[in-house]
C-alpha cells in the first residue's frame, strides 16, 4: 500500500479537521526529561487590535487630535490609573484587574516591523528577526526540546482547539495536535477500518513512509480515546458566552480541570483589522474577549487549577496612532500584550504607558521585544532552555512566581 491510497481509504482524508493533523506530527515516543506540570494558554487576537483604545493613554494630547472621531472620551473610560483607562467594553478585564490577576505590558513589538499580516504573525509564531525566515515555532520548538531525553512525549503535550494547526506549534520533530471538539475527534477515528490499521504491525521490508502512517495512526486512535475519556470527567456549568472564543475556551477549562496532561493550549478570536468605522467593531470584540477570559479564569479558581495556569493575549501588530479617513485605523507595530494568573510577579502594569509625543513614521516605538516575554513564559513557567528554544539570550521579564 502506497502512502497516496492509505489516505484516500482511511476516511481520515475528509476527516477535515479531526485527523488531519495527526498526520503533521510524528510521533516518535522517544523522548522528553517531562514536561512541566505548568500550562500556558496562548490566546492570539488575530487581525491587529487596536492597543491605543484598548488601554487608552487619556492624558495623552496627541490621542485625542489624532483621532478626532474615534478616541474613547475621558469620562466613558474605566479608569486603571491617573492617565490611562480601559476600553469601557472591558469591564471583564477590570474585575481581573481588581483581583490581582492582569498583567499588562505596553509598547510590545520587535525591531525593523513588519506590517502585513501574514508576515507579521509568522515572526511571533516563530520568533524570528524580522529579516529572518524559520519554518518551526516557538512553542514547536519548545516541544522539540523537552522531548529530546528519555520519558515518552505524547500527541496531546500542546492542543490548538482549531480546524489546523498553525505554525507556532510546529517543530522540526514535533507537532502539536489541533482539534475542534473531543468528542468529535474520538468518534473519527471509530470505524472498522482505521481500529484494524491502528493495530497493524509494520514489517522490516515496509515503505518508511508507510510505516510512519501506521504509526501515526495508531497514536491518534489511542490520544483521541484517551482525550475524550478525559473530556467527560468535568463538565462545566460555567455561563461561557456562545461566541467561538468562549467555545474554545470552554473546551480548554474542562480538560484541564479534567487532569489531561498538556502544556500549552492555543486559541484564537478573529476580527481585529479594524479599517473601517473601527469602534463598534473592536468594542464588540474586546467585550466577547474579556468576558471569555473572565469566565474561563473563575472556572478554573472554582476547580483550584488557577495556579497552574498562565494565560497570555497578543495580536500581530497594533494600529496607527493617527484614524483613516473611514473611522478606522490601519496597520501599525508595537502594541499591549496582557497576562492572566495568581502566580504573577508583580500585577499591574509591567512598563510605562505609550509616549505619543515621540513616534516614528507616526507608529509607536517598540520597548519591550515580544521575545522577551517568550524567554520568560519559556524559562520561568514552563521551566524550559529559553536560550536553545528561541536561538538567542533574550532579556527575560520578571513575570511570574517561582
Amino acid at each position: 500500500m502506497n502512502r497516496r491510497h492509505f489516505l484516500q481509504n482511511t476516511a481520515l482524508a475528509t476527516a477535515g479537521t479531526m485527523l488531519i493533523p495527526a498526520f503533521l506530527k510524528s510521533y516518535e515516543l522517544q523522548a522528553a526529561p517531562g514536561l512541566s506540570e505548568r500550562v500556558l494558554v496562548v490566546v492570539q487576537l488575530s487581525g491587529g487590535n487596536d492597543g491605543l483604545n484598548t488601554v487608552v493613554p487619556f492624558r495623552a494630547d496627541p490621542y485625542y487630535q489624532l483621532r478626532p472621531s474615534i478616541a474613547i472620551a475621558k469620562e466613558k473610560l474605566i479608569s486603571l490609573t491617573d492617565e490611562l483607562g480601559f476600553n469601557p467594553a472591558l469591564t471583564g478585564f477590570k474585575s481581573l484587574w481588581d483581583d490581582g490577576l492582569l498583567n499588562i505590558v505596553n509598547s510590545v513589538g520587535y525591531p525593523n516591523p513588519d506590517r502585513s499580516h501574514f508576515r507579521s504573525m509568522d515572526i511571533w509564531h516563530t520568533a524570528s528577526d524580522s529579516d529572518k525566515y524559520l519554518y518551526s515555532g516557538w512553542l514547536g520548538r519548545y516541544l522539540d526540546a523537552q522531548c529530546s531525553g528519555t520519558a515518552a512525549c505524547t500527541p496531546y503535550d500542546a492542543i490548538e482547539v482549531d480546524d489546523s494547526l498553525g505554525l507556532a506549534m510546529k517543530g522540526v520533530r514535533s507537532k502539536g495536535l489541533a482539534l475542534t471538539n473531543p468528542q468529535q475527534y474520538y468518534q473519527a477515528t471509530q470505524n472498522a477500518f482505521a481500529e484494524s490499521l491502528s493495530r497493524h504491525i509494520p514489517g522490516h521490508d515496509e515503505n518508511e513512509q508507510v510505516s510512519y502512517l501506521y504509526r501515526t495512526l495508531a497514536e491518534t486512535v489511542s490520544s483521541a480515546g484517551y482525550i475524550y475519556d478525559k473530556s467527560k470527567i468535568y463538565k462545566t456549568t460555567a455561563q461561557y458566552p456562545y461566541t467561538d472564543l468562549g467555545k474554545q475556551l470552554k473546551t480548554v477549562a474542562e480538560l484541564i480541570i479534567s487532569g489531561l496532561k498538556t502544556n500549552v493550549y492555543y486559541v484564537s478570536i478573529s476580527g481585529f483589522d479594524t479599517h473601517i468605522r473601527q469602534n463598534a467593531q473592536q468594542d464588540k470584540l474586546l467585550e466577547d474577549t474579556a468576558k471569555a477570559l473572565k469566565v474561563f479564569t473563575d472556572d478554573l479558581k472554582a476547580n483550584h487549577k488557577l495556579d497552574d495556569v498562565l494565560v497570555m493575549a497578543f495580536s500581530e501588530f497594533g494600529r496607527r496612532v493617527k484614524q483613516n479617513a473611514s473611522n478606522g485605523t490601519d496597520h501599525g507595530t508595537a502594541n499591549n500584550l496582557f497576562l492572566i494568573g495568581s502566580k504573577l510577579a508583580k500585577p499591574g502594569f509591567i512598563n510605562p504607558a505609550p509616549d505619543l509625543s515621540d513616534l516614528q513614521d507616526g507608529d509607536l516605538k517598540f520597548k519591550t521585544d515580544f521575545r522577551q516575554i517568550y524567554a520568560a513564559l519559556l524559562r520561568d513557567w514552563l521551566g524550559a532552555n529559553d536560550k536553545e528554544i528561541l536561538g538567542h539570550q533574550f532579556d527575560a521579564l520578571k513575570l511570574v512566581k517561582a
